[in-house]
Protein backbone atom coordinates (compact mmCIF):
# COMPACT_ATOMS: atom_id res chain seq x y z
CA UNK A 1 0.00 0.00 0.00
CA UNK A 2 1.81 3.56 -1.22
CA UNK A 3 0.45 6.71 -1.44
CA UNK A 4 -1.40 7.57 -4.73
CA UNK A 5 -2.01 10.77 -3.97
CA UNK A 6 -1.57 13.94 -0.95
CA UNK A 7 -3.67 17.19 -0.27
CA UNK A 8 -2.56 19.58 1.78
CA UNK A 9 -4.01 22.84 2.43
CA UNK A 10 -3.08 25.31 5.24
CA UNK A 11 -0.71 22.70 6.96
CA UNK A 12 2.39 24.67 8.63
CA UNK A 13 4.03 26.41 5.60
CA UNK A 14 2.27 24.74 2.96
CA UNK A 15 -1.06 26.99 0.92
CA UNK A 16 -2.15 24.05 -0.85
CA UNK A 17 -0.37 21.58 -2.93
CA UNK A 18 -1.56 17.88 -4.77
CA UNK A 19 0.72 15.62 -5.58
CA UNK A 20 -0.11 12.43 -7.56
CA UNK A 21 3.52 10.41 -6.92
CA UNK A 22 4.68 8.74 -10.40
CA UNK A 23 7.35 6.41 -9.54
CA UNK A 24 8.92 5.03 -6.24
CA UNK A 25 11.08 8.73 -5.74
CA UNK A 26 9.57 11.22 -4.91
CA UNK A 27 11.72 13.87 -4.79
CA UNK A 28 10.72 17.53 -2.83
CA UNK A 29 12.77 20.68 -3.26
CA UNK A 30 13.19 23.78 -2.98
CA UNK A 31 14.66 26.72 -0.80
CA UNK A 32 15.02 26.56 3.11
CA UNK A 33 11.43 27.33 4.55
CA UNK A 34 9.66 27.24 1.72
CA UNK A 35 7.26 24.19 2.71
CA UNK A 36 9.51 21.37 1.67
CA UNK A 37 9.15 19.61 5.01
CA UNK A 38 5.78 20.36 5.64
CA UNK A 39 4.71 17.91 2.76
CA UNK A 40 6.71 15.28 4.87
CA UNK A 41 5.30 16.39 8.06
CA UNK A 42 1.52 16.60 6.31
CA UNK A 43 1.97 12.48 5.20
CA UNK A 44 2.96 11.60 9.03
CA UNK A 45 0.78 14.39 10.86
CA UNK A 46 -2.44 12.44 8.98
CA UNK A 47 -1.57 8.43 9.29
CA UNK A 48 -0.02 9.05 13.04
CA UNK A 49 -1.45 9.76 16.58
CA UNK A 50 -2.25 13.57 17.73
CA UNK A 51 0.86 13.30 19.95
CA UNK A 52 2.61 13.33 17.39
CA UNK A 53 1.44 16.97 15.78
CA UNK A 54 3.63 20.16 16.68
CA UNK A 55 1.51 22.36 18.93
CA UNK A 56 0.34 24.76 15.70
CA UNK A 57 -0.07 22.93 12.11
CA UNK A 58 -2.15 25.78 10.65
CA UNK A 59 -0.77 28.16 8.56
CA UNK A 60 0.02 31.27 10.34
CA UNK A 61 -2.86 33.58 9.65
CA UNK A 62 -5.22 30.45 8.48
CA UNK A 63 -7.89 29.13 10.70
CA UNK A 64 -8.60 25.55 9.26
CA UNK A 65 -5.73 22.63 8.01
CA UNK A 66 -6.90 19.63 5.75
CA UNK A 67 -4.66 16.51 4.54
CA UNK A 68 -5.83 13.60 2.33
CA UNK A 69 -3.90 11.18 1.68
CA UNK A 70 -5.18 8.35 -0.43
CA UNK A 71 -3.76 5.13 0.11
CA UNK A 72 -5.84 3.28 -2.73
CA UNK A 73 -7.44 0.59 -0.21
CA UNK A 74 -7.78 3.33 2.04
CA UNK A 75 -8.15 7.11 2.63
CA UNK A 76 -7.19 9.06 5.37
CA UNK A 77 -8.46 12.88 6.20
CA UNK A 78 -7.49 14.78 9.04
CA UNK A 79 -8.67 18.61 9.45
CA UNK A 80 -7.55 20.90 11.76
CA UNK A 81 -9.57 24.14 13.62
CA UNK A 82 -8.15 27.00 15.37
CA UNK A 83 -9.76 28.13 18.52
CA UNK A 84 -9.59 31.24 20.10
CA UNK A 85 -6.61 30.78 22.68
CA UNK A 86 -4.61 29.71 19.36
CA UNK A 87 -4.85 26.21 20.58
CA UNK A 88 -6.40 23.76 17.81
CA UNK A 89 -8.76 20.50 17.56
CA UNK A 90 -8.20 17.51 15.03
CA UNK A 91 -10.75 15.27 13.40
CA UNK A 92 -9.57 12.00 11.49
CA UNK A 93 -11.77 10.30 9.02
CA UNK A 94 -10.48 6.98 7.49
CA UNK A 95 -12.37 5.53 4.39
CA UNK A 96 -11.98 2.33 2.76
CA UNK A 97 -12.69 2.15 -0.69
CA UNK A 98 -16.13 1.66 -1.03
CA UNK A 99 -16.28 5.09 1.25
CA UNK A 100 -17.23 3.41 4.55
CA UNK A 101 -15.85 5.01 7.65
CA UNK A 102 -13.74 3.07 10.74
CA UNK A 103 -15.46 3.70 13.73
CA UNK A 104 -11.75 3.39 15.72
CA UNK A 105 -9.48 5.40 12.48
CA UNK A 106 -6.79 5.81 14.67
CA UNK A 107 -6.61 2.14 16.00
CA UNK A 108 -6.81 0.86 12.29
CA UNK A 109 -3.77 3.17 11.16
CA UNK A 110 -1.77 2.29 14.09
CA UNK A 111 -1.67 -1.23 13.14
CA UNK A 112 -0.82 -0.11 9.25
CA UNK A 113 1.41 2.42 10.24
CA UNK A 114 4.81 0.24 11.20
CA UNK A 115 7.80 2.70 11.37
CA UNK A 116 7.31 5.49 9.26
CA UNK A 117 8.96 7.68 11.36
CA UNK A 118 12.11 5.46 10.59
CA UNK A 119 14.23 7.80 8.26
CA UNK A 120 17.52 5.83 6.99
CA UNK A 121 19.70 9.15 6.64
CA UNK A 122 19.08 9.64 10.30
CA UNK A 123 19.46 5.98 11.17
CA UNK A 124 22.74 6.29 9.72
CA UNK A 125 23.53 9.71 12.03
CA UNK A 126 22.41 7.85 15.37
CA UNK A 127 24.63 6.78 18.24
CA UNK A 128 25.65 3.21 18.57
CA UNK A 129 23.10 2.77 21.59
CA UNK A 130 20.06 4.55 19.41
CA UNK A 131 21.03 2.22 16.29
CA UNK A 132 20.98 -1.14 18.25
CA UNK A 133 17.28 0.18 20.33
CA UNK A 134 15.81 0.28 16.50
CA UNK A 135 17.08 -2.84 15.74
CA UNK A 136 15.56 -4.71 18.70
CA UNK A 137 12.12 -4.67 17.13
CA UNK A 138 13.12 -6.90 14.91
CA UNK A 139 13.77 -9.58 17.91
CA UNK A 140 10.32 -10.46 18.78
CA UNK A 141 9.15 -12.31 21.73
CA UNK A 142 12.76 -10.78 23.91
CA UNK A 143 11.53 -8.06 26.44
CA UNK A 144 15.66 -6.55 26.00
CA UNK A 145 14.48 -3.59 28.68
CA UNK A 146 13.02 -6.67 31.00
CA UNK A 147 16.69 -8.65 30.55
CA UNK A 148 18.73 -5.51 31.13
CA UNK A 149 17.06 -4.31 33.81
CA UNK A 150 17.33 -7.98 35.54
CA UNK A 151 20.97 -8.38 34.96
CA UNK A 152 21.75 -4.79 36.21
CA UNK A 153 20.27 -5.34 39.44
CA UNK A 154 22.46 -8.59 39.36
CA UNK A 155 25.32 -7.33 38.46
CA UNK A 156 24.80 -4.73 41.21
CA UNK A 157 23.91 -7.64 43.92
CA UNK A 158 27.18 -9.47 43.08
CA UNK A 159 29.35 -6.42 43.08
CA UNK A 160 27.81 -5.81 46.54
CA UNK A 161 28.51 -9.55 47.43
CA UNK A 162 31.91 -9.57 46.34
CA UNK A 163 32.57 -6.90 48.30
CA UNK A 164 31.27 -8.93 51.63
CA UNK A 165 33.40 -11.75 50.31
CA UNK A 166 37.02 -9.19 50.01
CA UNK A 167 35.76 -8.07 53.87
CA UNK A 168 34.98 -11.75 55.12
CA UNK A 169 38.35 -12.72 54.01
CA UNK A 170 40.15 -10.04 55.65
CA UNK A 171 38.50 -10.74 59.02
CA UNK A 172 39.17 -14.78 58.57
CA UNK A 173 42.91 -13.66 57.92
CA UNK A 174 43.37 -11.37 60.33
CA UNK A 175 41.58 -13.82 63.39
CA UNK A 176 45.30 -16.32 64.81
CA UNK A 177 43.94 -19.44 66.15
CA UNK A 178 47.18 -21.45 67.83
CA UNK A 179 48.22 -24.27 65.98
CA UNK A 180 47.88 -26.98 68.47
CA UNK A 181 44.25 -25.74 69.36
CA UNK A 182 42.32 -28.85 69.42
CA UNK A 183 38.87 -29.75 68.01
CA UNK A 184 36.71 -29.71 70.78
CA UNK A 185 36.29 -27.25 73.49
CA UNK A 186 37.28 -28.68 77.31
CA UNK A 187 34.23 -28.53 79.47
CA UNK A 188 35.66 -25.90 82.02
CA UNK A 189 32.10 -25.49 83.36
CA UNK A 190 33.02 -29.86 84.67
CA UNK A 191 36.67 -28.36 86.13
CA UNK A 192 35.28 -25.47 87.70
CA UNK A 193 32.62 -28.03 89.28
CA UNK A 194 35.31 -30.14 90.42
CA UNK A 195 37.39 -27.38 91.99
CA UNK A 196 34.15 -26.17 93.81
CA UNK A 197 33.36 -29.94 95.27
CA UNK A 198 37.06 -30.01 95.94
CA UNK A 199 36.85 -26.79 98.15
CA UNK A 200 33.30 -27.54 99.79
CA UNK A 201 35.53 -30.79 101.21
CA UNK A 202 38.50 -29.49 102.20
CA UNK A 203 36.74 -26.50 104.38
CA UNK A 204 34.67 -29.43 106.02
CA UNK A 205 37.74 -31.03 106.51
CA UNK A 206 39.45 -28.04 108.02
CA UNK A 207 35.89 -27.03 110.03
CA UNK A 208 36.55 -30.62 111.68
CA UNK A 209 40.05 -30.54 112.42
CA UNK A 210 39.36 -27.24 114.33
CA UNK A 211 36.68 -28.83 115.82
CA UNK A 212 38.78 -31.35 117.39
CA UNK A 213 40.96 -28.78 118.35
CA UNK A 214 38.40 -27.33 120.14
CA UNK A 215 36.96 -31.24 121.78
CA UNK A 216 40.88 -31.23 123.70
CA UNK A 217 40.47 -27.92 124.39
CA UNK A 218 37.34 -28.08 126.46
CA UNK A 219 38.04 -31.76 127.88
CA UNK A 220 41.30 -30.18 129.21
CA UNK A 221 39.66 -26.89 130.44
CA UNK A 222 36.93 -29.22 132.22
CA UNK A 223 39.48 -31.34 133.38
CA UNK A 224 41.15 -28.59 135.39
CA UNK A 225 37.63 -27.14 136.65
CA UNK A 226 36.99 -30.64 137.70
CA UNK A 227 40.07 -30.86 139.68
CA UNK A 228 39.24 -27.41 140.94
CA UNK A 229 35.56 -27.37 141.99
CA UNK A 230 36.33 -31.14 143.79
CA UNK A 231 38.49 -29.40 145.60
CA UNK A 232 36.63 -26.39 146.22
CA UNK A 233 33.77 -28.21 148.23
CA UNK A 234 32.16 -31.73 148.53
CA UNK A 235 28.87 -29.90 147.72
CA UNK A 236 30.15 -29.43 144.20
CA UNK A 237 30.76 -32.92 143.40
CA UNK A 238 27.17 -33.18 141.70
CA UNK A 239 28.40 -30.58 139.92
CA UNK A 240 31.87 -31.96 139.10
CA UNK A 241 30.32 -35.45 138.51
CA UNK A 242 27.38 -34.11 136.00
CA UNK A 243 30.83 -32.44 134.20
CA UNK A 244 32.60 -35.53 134.67
CA UNK A 245 30.10 -37.59 132.13
CA UNK A 246 29.99 -34.53 129.64
CA UNK A 247 33.62 -34.95 129.88
CA UNK A 248 33.14 -38.32 129.31
CA UNK A 249 30.75 -38.29 126.41
CA UNK A 250 33.20 -35.93 124.86
CA UNK A 251 35.96 -38.60 125.09
CA UNK A 252 33.20 -40.89 123.54
CA UNK A 253 32.55 -38.73 120.67
CA UNK A 254 36.09 -38.15 119.70
CA UNK A 255 37.37 -41.31 119.99
CA UNK A 256 34.19 -42.96 117.74
CA UNK A 257 34.77 -39.87 115.57
CA UNK A 258 35.58 -40.60 111.89
CA UNK A 259 39.01 -39.99 110.56
CA UNK A 260 39.70 -36.52 108.82
CA UNK A 261 40.07 -37.03 105.28
CA UNK A 262 43.63 -36.74 103.29
CA UNK A 263 43.04 -32.53 102.08
CA UNK A 264 43.06 -32.28 98.02
CA UNK A 265 45.74 -30.36 96.45
CA UNK A 266 44.10 -27.91 94.40
CA UNK A 267 46.86 -26.51 92.56
CA UNK A 268 47.03 -28.66 89.52
CA UNK A 269 43.49 -28.33 88.79
CA UNK A 270 43.56 -24.59 88.89
CA UNK A 271 46.05 -24.66 85.75
CA UNK A 272 43.82 -27.12 84.28
CA UNK A 273 40.96 -24.70 84.75
CA UNK A 274 43.69 -21.80 83.63
CA UNK A 275 44.18 -24.03 80.72
CA UNK A 276 40.84 -25.07 79.41
CA UNK A 277 40.42 -21.31 79.74
CA UNK A 278 43.08 -20.92 77.45
CA UNK A 279 42.19 -23.46 74.71
CA UNK A 280 38.66 -22.59 74.69
CA UNK A 281 39.51 -18.91 73.36
CA UNK A 282 41.51 -20.68 70.95
CA UNK A 283 38.61 -23.20 69.95
CA UNK A 284 36.50 -20.02 70.08
CA UNK A 285 38.35 -18.00 67.68
CA UNK A 286 38.74 -21.06 65.38
CA UNK A 287 34.99 -20.99 65.52
CA UNK A 288 34.84 -17.51 64.18
CA UNK A 289 36.50 -17.94 61.24
CA UNK A 290 35.32 -20.63 60.72
CA UNK A 291 32.32 -19.05 60.38
CA UNK A 292 33.45 -16.30 58.43
CA UNK A 293 34.75 -18.77 55.61
CA UNK A 294 31.70 -20.78 55.37
CA UNK A 295 29.98 -17.14 55.54
CA UNK A 296 32.27 -16.72 52.79
CA UNK A 297 31.64 -19.80 50.60
CA UNK A 298 28.09 -18.85 50.72
CA UNK A 299 28.86 -15.76 49.04
CA UNK A 300 30.95 -17.02 46.60
CA UNK A 301 27.96 -19.53 45.66
CA UNK A 302 25.74 -16.53 45.42
CA UNK A 303 28.01 -14.33 43.24
CA UNK A 304 28.19 -17.57 40.76
CA UNK A 305 24.61 -18.09 40.53
CA UNK A 306 24.43 -14.32 39.72
CA UNK A 307 26.68 -14.57 36.86
CA UNK A 308 25.18 -17.65 35.97
CA UNK A 309 21.87 -15.61 35.85
CA UNK A 310 23.50 -12.92 33.78
CA UNK A 311 25.15 -15.42 31.56
CA UNK A 312 21.87 -16.80 31.00
CA UNK A 313 19.69 -14.16 30.39
CA UNK A 314 22.44 -12.78 27.38
CA UNK A 315 22.66 -16.37 26.22
CA UNK A 316 18.94 -16.39 25.35
CA UNK A 317 18.89 -13.06 24.12
CA UNK A 318 21.82 -14.42 21.81
CA UNK A 319 19.58 -17.34 20.64
CA UNK A 320 16.72 -15.18 20.43
CA UNK A 321 18.82 -12.94 17.65
CA UNK A 322 19.94 -15.95 16.11
CA UNK A 323 16.64 -16.97 15.59
CA UNK A 324 15.24 -13.48 14.52
CA UNK A 325 15.06 -12.67 10.97
CA UNK A 326 16.57 -9.72 10.82
CA UNK A 327 16.36 -7.57 7.63
CA UNK A 328 20.28 -7.18 6.73
CA UNK A 329 22.09 -10.86 6.10
CA UNK A 330 25.09 -9.81 8.23
CA UNK A 331 23.97 -7.89 11.17
CA UNK A 332 24.34 -8.19 14.49
CA UNK A 333 24.10 -7.11 18.08
CA UNK A 334 27.05 -5.76 19.84
CA UNK A 335 27.14 -5.13 23.55
CA UNK A 336 26.49 -0.97 22.49
CA UNK A 337 26.16 -1.00 19.14
CA UNK A 338 24.97 -3.01 15.57
CA UNK A 339 27.42 -5.04 13.46
CA UNK A 340 27.47 -5.07 10.09
CA UNK A 341 29.91 -8.58 8.61
CA UNK A 342 31.13 -8.60 12.71
CA UNK A 343 32.51 -4.64 12.01
CA UNK A 344 31.27 -2.02 14.13
CA UNK A 345 28.16 -0.06 11.92
CA UNK A 346 30.00 3.19 11.52
CA UNK A 347 32.67 1.45 10.19
CA UNK A 348 31.15 0.49 7.09
CA UNK A 349 31.39 2.29 3.79
CA UNK A 350 28.52 4.79 3.30
CA UNK A 351 26.98 2.88 0.63
CA UNK A 352 26.95 -0.26 3.18
CA UNK A 353 25.57 2.09 5.67
CA UNK A 354 23.15 2.98 3.52
CA UNK A 355 21.67 0.42 1.95
CA UNK A 356 21.28 -1.44 5.49
CA UNK A 357 19.87 1.66 7.07
CA UNK A 358 16.68 1.53 3.64
CA UNK A 359 16.52 -2.46 4.17
CA UNK A 360 15.57 -1.87 7.65
CA UNK A 361 13.01 0.47 7.22
CA UNK A 362 11.42 -1.61 4.21
CA UNK A 363 11.48 -4.03 7.09
CA UNK A 364 10.15 -1.23 9.39
CA UNK A 365 7.01 -0.62 7.29
CA UNK A 366 5.82 -4.10 5.85
CA UNK A 367 2.27 -2.73 4.96
CA UNK A 368 2.55 0.97 4.11
CA UNK A 369 5.07 1.07 1.70
CA UNK A 370 6.13 4.37 2.56
CA UNK A 371 9.52 5.97 3.42
CA UNK A 372 10.34 9.12 4.55
CA UNK A 373 14.09 10.89 3.99
CA UNK A 374 14.98 13.89 5.54
CA UNK A 375 17.91 15.82 4.95
CA UNK A 376 17.97 13.98 1.63
CA UNK A 377 20.79 16.84 0.24
CA UNK A 378 23.59 15.07 1.81
CA UNK A 379 22.77 11.93 -0.45
CA UNK A 380 25.52 12.05 -3.36
CA UNK A 381 24.73 10.80 -6.90
CA UNK A 382 25.51 7.20 -5.93
CA UNK A 383 23.76 7.70 -2.42
CA UNK A 384 21.13 8.41 -4.91
CA UNK A 385 21.30 5.71 -7.11
CA UNK A 386 21.48 2.85 -4.72
CA UNK A 387 18.34 4.62 -3.02
CA UNK A 388 16.27 4.61 -6.40
CA UNK A 389 17.51 0.77 -7.11
CA UNK A 390 16.41 -0.76 -3.82
CA UNK A 391 12.76 1.08 -3.80
CA UNK A 392 12.32 -0.25 -7.45
CA UNK A 393 13.62 -3.32 -6.09
CA UNK A 394 10.89 -3.66 -3.18
CA UNK A 395 8.56 -1.87 -4.86
CA UNK A 396 8.01 0.98 -2.09
CA UNK A 397 7.66 4.58 -2.18
CA UNK A 398 10.70 7.09 -1.13
CA UNK A 399 9.62 10.66 -0.16
CA UNK A 400 12.96 12.30 -0.05
CA UNK A 401 13.37 16.57 1.41
CA UNK A 402 16.03 18.29 -0.64
CA UNK A 403 17.43 21.42 -0.28
CA UNK A 404 17.52 23.05 -4.22
CA UNK A 405 17.69 27.10 -5.45
CA UNK A 406 16.56 27.19 -9.00
CA UNK A 407 16.36 23.21 -8.90
CA UNK A 408 13.93 21.30 -11.72
CA UNK A 409 14.32 17.96 -10.28
CA UNK A 410 11.16 16.49 -8.72
CA UNK A 411 8.14 18.34 -7.19
CA UNK A 412 9.98 22.11 -6.43
CA UNK A 413 8.21 23.64 -3.28
CA UNK A 414 8.00 27.59 -3.61
CA UNK A 415 6.33 29.63 -1.16
CA UNK A 416 4.13 26.79 0.20
CA UNK A 417 2.91 25.54 -3.16
CA UNK A 418 3.98 23.52 -6.09
CA UNK A 419 6.24 25.82 -8.35
CA UNK A 420 7.00 23.09 -10.85
CA UNK A 421 7.39 19.10 -11.30
CA UNK A 422 8.77 16.25 -13.15
CA UNK A 423 9.06 12.70 -13.46
CA UNK A 424 5.34 12.90 -11.93
CA UNK A 425 2.09 14.62 -12.35
CA UNK A 426 1.15 17.36 -9.63
CA UNK A 427 -1.15 20.15 -9.43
Amino acid sequence: MKIIELQAENVKRLRAVTITPQGNIVEISGRNGAGKSSVLDAIWWALSGTTNIQAKPIRKGQEEARISVDLGELKVIRTFRQREDGSHTTNLIVENGEGARYQSPQRMLDGLLGALTFDPLAFTRMDGKAQLETLKRFVPGVDFAAIEKASKIDFDRRTEVNRTIRTLRSQAVSIEVPADTPAERIDDAALVAEMQEAGERNALTERRRVNRENWAADIQRMQGEEERLRAQAAQLISQADGIADVVASKVLEMKTAQPLPEMVDVSALRQRIADAGRINAAVTQREQRDRIEAQVKDAEAEAAALTKAIDDRAAEKRAAIARADLPVPGIGFGDDEILLNEVPFDQASSAEQLRTSVAIAIAANPKLRVIRVQDGSLLDEEAMRILAEMADAADYQVWIERVGVGSTVGIVIEDGAIASASAQAAE
